[in-house]
């Protein structure tokens, strides 16, 4: 499978009610972004969120992490590009978020979700086949 049909870019632009007094983007608000980003990357795959629950599945978000290198602000125009990087035991989602004029990478993080049964709640402790299908990659 091409690493690129594993990422995608989203644009967004911060609006004020995301940002601080000094218009700087609140740290919580950068997890809505990374949220946008992986929704995006999941229906490119026609897995998203309504469809995992269809497939029998929830999948939450169970660790994420975010190291800022340098602040979001207000309007800026942002690029947020997620890559699937780990689907077997879990589903790992890299991101960068970079100013969309000049590159530069202003924030990385990574995401982690398990897939955990719809009906009974238990943790799957490897991806559903669905997953798999979905990714077009083979075990």
């Amino acid at each position: 499978m091409d690493s690129n049909e594993l990422s995608i870019e989203v644009e967004l632009s911060p609006q004020f009610h995301d940002c601080d007094p000094m218009q700087v983007v609140w740290h919580g608000n950068y997890f809505k972004y990374l949220e946008v980003a992986r929704c995006a990357l999941l229906q490119r795959h026609d897995y998203d969120y309504p469809q995992m629950q269809q497939s029998g599945y929830l999948w939450p978000v169970v660790d994420a992490r975010v190291k800022y290198i340098r602040p979001l602000l207000y309007q800026q125009r942002l690029r947020v590009r997620a890559s699937i990087v780990e689907w077997e035991n879990r589903l790992k989602i890299d991101y960068q978020i970079l100013d969309a004029a000049s590159g530069q990478r202003l924030t990385r993080a990574w995401t982690i979700q398990v897939a955990v049964d719809a009906a009974s709640h238990e943790l799957q402790y490897v991806c559903p086949p669905v997953l798999w299908q979905r990714l077009g990659v083979s075990r």
